[in-house]
């Protein structure tokens, strides 16, 4: 492994703070940097997470993303490891975190394999992959759908990625205790309806909890594509029941 070197504390503070520009050069990184206990990777990761759990997201928390790419972490893991850290440090800090995020593993629009430009556009405009065509679950839904798991450990979230005019069928989530489902809305705009209310529209940042038991459906506005986190809530005995599909004269009342 190439040793790691760095000159930042001497550069800005070798005449006014000699001492500190010698701790972070010669022993921070010059030491602890390139001790082998652990892979540079994890060590990036390390930093990222304690940095974001202490609030920081300046200038040295970009510092750290950016060597984190360097040293092999992912677009696919950087989002799930700030996903998994803002249950813990705050939801808040994820969204400052994956604003710094977005620039460091910019991905340039021509480059994303899909032919539809609009999908191009739209899949550059989040920090999620789209992922695979959501091919178990088609017969379910109205228009092609794609899912991407974020996290599969301790609590199950998947991006869900809605073509413009796709929604799925109405269904209700059942558990004998717990259960349910949270939708973030991470790109895009699209709906929410729970059988008798009013539809809401969703944009990115907005959060909707589903109780167990709720009849309800979810989707995208005819002309955009749209994305949410799926978060299922931990539950005893948790099922999903399918329901009929929303029909084009029930979507289209309140499209606009």
């Amino acid at each position: 492994m190439k040793k790691i070197i760095q000159t930042a504390g001497r550069n800005a503070l070798e005449e006014f703070a000699p001492q500190f520009a010698h701790f972070n050069d010669d022993v921070l990184f010059g030491e602890n940097w390139n001790n082998h206990d652990i892979d540079v990777k994890t060590r990036s990761i390390i930093t990222v997470v304690a940095l974001m759990a202490s609030g920081i997201t300046d200038t040295s928390l970009k510092f750290h993303l950016q060597n984190a790419k360097r040293h092999g972490v992912t677009q696919k893991e950087i989002a799930a490891i700030i996903t998994h850290v803002a249950f813990y440090a705050g939801w808040p800090k994820g969204w400052a975190v994956f604003t710094l995020a977005k620039e460091v593993w910019n991905v340039n629009e021509g480059d994303l394999p899909y032919e539809d430009a609009a999908m191009r556009a739209h899949a550059k405009d989040m920090i999620f992959p789209i992922g695979d065509p959501n091919d178990d679950f088609a017969k379910y839904f109205s228009g092609r759908s794609f899912l991407a798991p974020v996290s599969t450990s301790q609590v199950a979230i998947y991006n869900v990625t809605f073509e413009p005019g796709c929604r799925n069928n109405w269904h209700i989530h059942h558990a004998k205790s717990g259960g349910g489902q949270i939708l973030i809305c991470v790109a895009g705009r699209g709906f929410y309806q729970e059988e008798g209310k009013s539809v809401i529209e969703m944009k990115a940042g907005d959060c909707i909890s589903i109780l167990e038991g709720v009849k309800h459906w979810h989707g995208a506005a005819s002309n955009e594509w749209f994305s949410h986190l799926a978060i299922e809530v931990p539950g005893i005995e948790v099922s999903n029941e399918w329901c009929e599909p929303v029909t084009d004269e029930q979507y289209l009342q309140f499209e606009y």
